[in-house]
């Protein structure tokens, strides 16, 4: 996996080169949660829920049927706040927000993969490119070495590439006079 922080930045991202009136702050601190929500499965591991279980690290909170499912959620909660063209960029915000938190560990050197389609199948998967070193779980073992190349990869391969598109983002947009 990558470091939780990590993963609330591709919403932080998304949601600063959209406009505000299409995604409020509010609705990106809610993307930001439900990409860092996934890894609460490592309670799984406390409750002795094997790593290779549908229901473990890995597993169904990070399919793209749970990405539906916070979406959806989402949506219904979002119904009475908003009108409807928004309301369909809210639900394909925290879907895609909550996506990526599976694609960025597919992009991860370690683990066993992730069980993008589950239910319907309990197979995991990693991208063919796996250029992100995985986190270690736990604060003990991520203040280490090994915890310093997992940052240094992240910065490298996420947290430039956000950057770099903040910036562009910024320079491309027409200037008001």
């Amino acid at each position: 996996m990558t470091t939780l922080i990590t993963h609330a930045l591709i919403p932080l991202t998304m949601g600063l080169v959209t406009p505000r009136q299409l995604l409020p702050w509010r609705l990106i601190f809610i993307g930001m949660l439900c990409a860092m929500l996934p890894d609460l499965d490592v309670a799984a591991f406390h409750f002795q829920i094997p790593y290779a279980s549908p229901f473990g690290h890995r597993g169904w909170t990070h399919s793209i049927m749970f990405a539906l499912f916070m979406a959806g959620l989402v949506g219904i909660l979002e119904k009475y706040r908003t009108q409807a063209n928004p309301l369909r960029i809210a639900i394909l915000f925290v879907f895609i927000a909550t996506l990526s938190h599976g694609v960025l560990d597919a992009l991860t050197n370690g683990g066993l993969g992730i069980a993008f389609f589950w239910p319907f199948t309990q197979e995991r998967y990693f991208f063919p490119v796996q250029m992100i070193q995985v986190s270690p779980i736990g604060l003990k073992n991520f203040l280490s070495e090994r915890g310093l190349r997992v940052l240094i990869s992240e910065f490298q391969f996420i947290w430039l590439p956000c950057f770099f598109i903040l910036i562009f983002s910024y320079f491309s947009r027409p200037k008001s006079t």
